[in-house]
């Protein structure tokens, strides 16, 4: 690259399906450079050389050596772990794991006080600007409309419901002035009931290979709205999150979401 300097990433969970994505990204675009790889200390391939220069490796000091920002899509164990390591670095974060304890949260809110952290369940810009459609449709409609959402996810998926799904639920919370905690629902089985006003289904399917779908419906009498979104690939993922790493750096340390980065905050 000419000019200016390449910015240059490490990639947590360098060898999952996620960080594969976010390698390809990396090597297709010219300002940006792959500078380490971190996984997990039994993996096979740890020594493996996967770019010039770049071997994989279970040692965050080594993987975070020449890097300007890290991007990971791990576990929540791992990921804080590496987060810890790139805080005591002062290394801009960009984290799509998900399946984080109420604790593990409160700790990266922590740590973001040292250093930048974008912390997202989905770094599809398209996913983005969905939840801030949602809201803004949870509003204009108001409580005569029920809202549920329907999320379909791999068979591999580790949480359930996703993230994004509860990024969505938290969405139409906020465009109804509710508490998300009261509002929402996750189960329903046996005899339920008539639903309580206000609540916010939520359901998870699992199966296959699907990288991700989510459909909201806000359910009113004789009319029903739906905002869908259906992943083909993750390269829209990865994309969005090297997006949101050159928007890191350099970074007021804070913890930060996509909102922040596609400057979607306050309409």
């Amino acid at each position: 690259m000419s000019g200016a300097a390449a910015l240059r990433v490490a990639c947590v969970g360098a060898l999952g399906r996620m960080g594969e994505r976010v390698r390809a990204i990396i090597a297709e675009a010219p300002d940006v450079e792959l500078a380490g790889a971190l996984e997990a200390a039994d993996g096979a391939d740890l020594g493996r050389e996967i770019a010039p220069g770049v071997a994989v490796t279970a040692d965050p000091a080594e993987a975070f050596a020449r890097a300007d920002v890290a991007i990971d899509f791990s576990v929540p164990a791992a990921s804080l772990a590496a987060l810890r390591a790139a805080a005591a670095r002062g290394l801009a974060y960009v984290c799509g794991t998900t399946g984080f304890s109420e604790a593990q949260r409160a700790e990266i809110a922590a740590l973001a006080e040292r250093v930048p952290v974008v912390l997202a369940p989905n770094f599809s810009v398209a996913v983005n600007v969905l939840a801030h459609l949602v809201e803004e449709a949870a509003r204009r409609l108001g409580p005569g409309y029920d809202a549920e959402i329907v999320e379909l996810h791999h068979a591999a998926k580790r949480d359930a419901p996703s993230g994004t799904a509860l990024r969505l639920a938290a969405a139409i919370a906020a465009g109804r002035g509710q508490d998300l905690e009261k509002a929402l629902v996750l189960a329903r089985a046996g005899e339920t009931g008539a639903r309580p006003p206000g609540a916010i289904g939520v359901q998870a399917l699992r199966g296959g290979d699907n990288p991700g779908e989510h459909t909201v419906m806000l359910v009113g009498r004789g009319e029903r709205l739906e905002l869908v979104h259906r992943a083909a690939t993750r390269d829209h993922f990865a994309a969005g999150a090297v997006r949101a790493a050159r928007w890191a750096h350099g970074r007021a340390p804070g913890l930060y979401g996509m909102e922040d980065v596609l400057a979607l905050r306050g309409g």
